[in-house]
């Protein structure tokens, strides 16, 4: 346990442009592996290439120019889809990975991505369907039609990932009723011959924030993406960067604020980002935090730890959860804790562990 408490510490250092002394390289790489972050340590290789091991700098060479590869596929499958999507006159939003494929070319190897999320209007998305199926697309998976979080997933044999279509952005849709109409925070950008949609970069930090949080239920289990506290230095550094003032404001409610702060503690720590001290200090914050590292460096404590989870149960069910039973009037008022269901359902998350997540 503690090699991987260790290994975690380096892969940090390094992911800072920090060389750590003595480190286990096996245990690092082996744990860069598991969060899909090799790729990144291309940085810190190419600057103290003199004091790695040969083989590690070889291995690390060897997975980016790999992943370079494979992402310049994906900006040319990006691209022909954005103009298949256009001849619609559709013009599609670019989310996550599409959105750092349209937004930072340079730094394209260096991002693990499995598959480019594209967003249009409700209206549009039949449109969009006929443009893709025409360009050879078919259906791989479909959630139901009234979904609230809809999407298809479309595949090509001959390309190397998925396009994901939404017709929403990630996550409930009341963790979005602060910020507004997604195209609000869009400027137009081009896609080689096509042209799209890119979120500020403010807005692309909320999204991965949601995604992470509650699409992907991190809040709840209490885990970190380190991909994506990557993206969001990226982010952070970009022309522009995230402003911090705007991003507080569109927090919906006091689970989504502290969600977003447990985030940016998270990319403070662990990545050194200077994150406004106003936003990384409240105590509930900095409690879901210390319970995710302690879990990543000591794994039998996931499960009574999810405790934890419940201290913030009572903003849930002041915020979303009132939102789920005014929908749901069948549901009642009277329900005070989680549902047996609902509880069964995050101690298997707790239980398996999820690739990407420490």
């Amino acid at each position: 346990m503690a090699s991987y408490s260790a290994a975690l510490t380096n892969l940090c250092a390094c992911l800072r442009g920090t060389l750590p002394p003595r480190a286990d390289w096996m245990a690092l790489i082996g744990l860069a592996n598991e969060t899909l972050t090799t790729p990144a340590l291309i940085d810190l290789v190419n600057r103290f290439d003199r004091h790695i091991p040969q083989d590690v700098c070889a291995y690390v060479h060897d997975i980016y120019q790999r992943n370079l590869a494979r992402n310049d596929r994906l900006a040319a499958q990006l691209e022909e889809a954005v103009v298949a999507i256009n001849a619609r006159d559709v013009r599609p939003v670019l989310l996550k990975g599409a959105a750092i494929l349209a937004a930072a070319a340079p730094r394209r190897g260096t991002r693990l991505m499995a598959d480019l999320d594209i967003l249009v209007a409700p209206d549009q998305v039949d449109a969009t369907l006929e443009a893709l199926t025409g360009a050879g697309y078919e259906t791989h998976f479909e959630t139901a039609a009234g979904d609230e979080k809809w999407y298809v997933e479309l595949k090509r044999q001959r390309d190397v990932g998925m396009i994901d279509l939404h017709r929403s952005a990630p996550g409930p849709a009341y963790f979005y009723r602060a910020s507004g109409d997604i195209l609000q925070h869009c400027a137009p950008v081009s896609v080689g011959r096509g042209f799209a949609y890119l979120p500020t970069a403010t807005y692309q930090a909320l999204m991965l924030i949601i995604h992470d949080q509650f699409q992907d239920y991190g809040y709840w289990v209490g885990d970190f993406d380190l991909r994506h506290l990557l993206e969001l230095r990226d982010l952070t550094n970009s022309q522009g960067g995230i402003a911090w003032g705007q991003l507080a404001s569109f927090a919906s409610g006091k689970l989504a604020r502290n969600a977003v702060e447990t985030q940016l503690v998270a990319l403070a720590a662990l990545l050194g980002v200077d994150v406004p001290v106003r936003m990384r200090s409240r105590l509930m914050p900095r409690l879901q935090f210390r319970r995710g590292l302690i879990q990543a460096r000591f794994p039998s404590t996931r499960w009574p730890l999810l405790m934890t989870a419940v201290l913030d149960y009572p903003n849930y069910r002041r915020g979303l959860g009132a939102e789920y039973r005014t929908a749901n009037p069948f549901l009642g008022q009277s329900w005070v804790i989680p549902k047996f269901s609902t509880l069964r359902f995050i101690l298997g998350l707790a239980n398996n562990h999820r690739v990407g997540k420490v």
